[in-house]
């Protein structure tokens, strides 16, 4: 069972939330807070994808690296990044050096800032508030209906590794659904 525990500061957390320092002040401070502007959902959604068959421990540590390799996860920037940048990004050992994922990055940066509304409307969209709470993280789900459409909807705008688990791990990220497990401290805290 995998229900919330209680840390040595006496508040229950999800149990993934206590592995690691870094996730201790990642679950506390920033998953699931809600993130409404473009380029916070563009990082979210690219630091997701190059999370992919890795730690996301790996990449919180990293993230640093990636916001001074990505400039801020500016689309803008990102989108006008060229073949040199990429040579740059390969050469990075700051970062995720995988190629397939730095071509998203970039391609999903030009996507993002040819939606009509933008990625935070787009995204936003697809919120659910009134996702059910679980008791245990066995019961938390991989993707949801949700999820699929704001996969295929983004696909068919030109992004690429966003896949429904991604899309759903950006969704819990992101606020756009509250999946603290009932029983921690931070269920609830942005409602």
């Amino acid at each position: 069972m995998s229900t919330a525990i209680r840390g040595e500061d006496g508040l229950a957390r999800c149990p993934w939330g206590l592995s690691a320092p870094d996730y201790v002040a990642y679950h506390d401070e920033e998953w699931g807070r809600p993130v409404r502007d473009d380029a916070g959902l563009y990082e979210r959604l690219c630091l997701e994808a190059f999370q992919s068959g890795l730690s996301w421990l790996t990449i919180l540590r990293k993230r640093e690296g990636f916001r001074a390799a990505f400039h801020g996860f500016d689309p803008e920037k990102v989108a006008a990044f060229d073949d040199a940048d990429v040579a740059r990004l390969m050469g990075d050992a700051g970062i995720v050096r995988n190629r397939a994922k730095i071509d998203a990055a970039i391609g999903n940066a030009r996507a993002a800032l040819d939606l009509p509304g933008g990625l935070a409307a787009t995204a936003w969209r697809y919120a659910d508030p009134d996702a059910p709470a679980h008791d245990d993280m066995a019961d938390v789900p991989a993707f949801t209906e949700g999820s699929k459409a704001l996969s295929k909807e983004l696909k068919r705008h030109g992004f690429r590794f966003v896949g429904p688990t991604t899309a759903y791990a950006l969704m819990q990220a992101c606020g756009l659904v509250d999946d603290h497990l009932t029983g921690c401290h931070r269920r609830g805290a942005y409602r």
